[in-house]
């Protein structure tokens, strides 16, 4: 690619900046393990299960899309619901606690190759964001100590706060764009979730850009990469 055609970088944080996919993946696993098997379902939560019906959803939406395959119904409950309330946002919540427990225990440390194509923007002068479904971006990127590099940050908390619809529809990336001030054909984004690349097709950015982490570079094309990459630094 030639970054003379793009003016902005809009990339997701969990599997693209930082290994937190990882965190969260190992925390939807605990949850949901727990979950089915206080209810005493054997067939059990796989990787399958996360890349299918969680990756790059915001969390809520992630619990009950996961809750639909398996013909499961709880109430939805409200954001203020304990942790161990038997409820889509209970176990929303509960994941969150063990996310922040494995973050606080391991750390995070951002990609390599992410990092020396963040620097590599820097000195081009292109603007970038982050826009992650999470709620957790900016301890995130606190931790990784890249913070500084994102001037305009869209996780969850920012778009439940103005009424954005998460991904795959595109309103989290065009909203980050126009905080940048560029126009959505000048812009690129770097997703590693199915529904992430989905959201940049439908907002017809200028570029998107799916990073396989595992799910598949098939896949990534198939919902709407233009191109994939191992690694970032492939781009730098």
């Amino acid at each position: 690619m030639d970054w003379n055609d793009y003016d902005a970088a809009l990339f997701d944080l969990d599997g693209v900046i930082t290994p937190t996919a990882e965190v969260h993946m190992r925390a939807w696993a605990q949850m949901f393990g727990d979950f089915l098997k206080e209810r005493g379902i054997e067939e059990p939560y796989t990787d399958d299960d996360y890349y299918t019906y969680v990756d790059g959803k915001p969390r809520y939406e992630g619990v009950r899309s996961f809750l639909a395959s398996r013909g499961i119904e709880l109430p939805e409950g409200d954001p203020g619901d304990a942790p161990s309330s038997l409820s889509v946002a209970g176990l929303g919540n509960r994941k969150n606690v063990d996310f922040e427990q494995i973050l606080e225990t391991d750390g995070v440390e951002p990609y390599p190759g992410s990092v020396a194509l963040v620097d590599a923007l820097v000195e081009r002068g292109t603007k970038m964001a982050i826009v992650s479904s999470s709620r957790n971006a900016k301890p995130v990127l606190r931790a990784a100590k890249m913070i500084d590099f994102f001037p305009v940050i869209v996780d969850g908390a920012v778009a439940g706060e103005r009424g954005l619809a998460g991904k795959p529809q595109p309103d989290t990336f065009l909203d980050a764009a126009e905080q940048l001030g560029v126009p959505k054909e000048r812009a690129v984004v770097f997703e590693d979730a199915l529904s992430g690349v989905a959201a940049g097709h439908a907002g017809d950015f200028g570029l998107v850009v799916g990073v396989d982490r595992g799910v598949g570079a098939d896949k990534l094309l198939e919902n709407g990469a233009d191109v994939v990459v191992k690694d970032l630094k492939e781009l730098a």
